[in-house]
């Protein structure tokens, strides 16, 4: 299996992205194809580096790279990713990992 994580930076207004980010984006995001779970953080994320600060924390499983991939050069996917320049004024950094 394959999980996508998306770490948001804190945005310059939390309360805005957390409205966006569960009324817009978590829906625009659960609709691409080949995706097992998608989850996201609620509440405070805890950081070891104070320097970078963490306000949301995103998981997208797929069974294989193969459906990642497929899934982010859908419609929905480009969807996605191109929402993302929409609320997260924090930055937001993609890790991927075999789990």
């Amino acid at each position: 299996m394959i999980r996508l994580t998306v770490i948001y930076g804190v945005p310059a207004d939390a309360a805005k992205f957390d409205a966006y980010y569960r009324d817009v984006h978590a829906p625009l995001a659960a609709k691409m194809p080949h995706l097992k779970n998608f989850t996201y953080s609620r509440g405070p994320v805890a950081s070891s580096d104070p320097a970078k600060p963490v306000h949301l924390v995103a998981y997208l499983d797929y069974a294989s790279q193969a459906d990642l991939e497929a899934s982010l050069a859908s419609d929905e996917g480009k969807a996605a990713v191109a929402d993302v320049a929409n609320f997260a004024d924090g930055g937001a950094t993609i890790l991927t990992a075999e789990i």
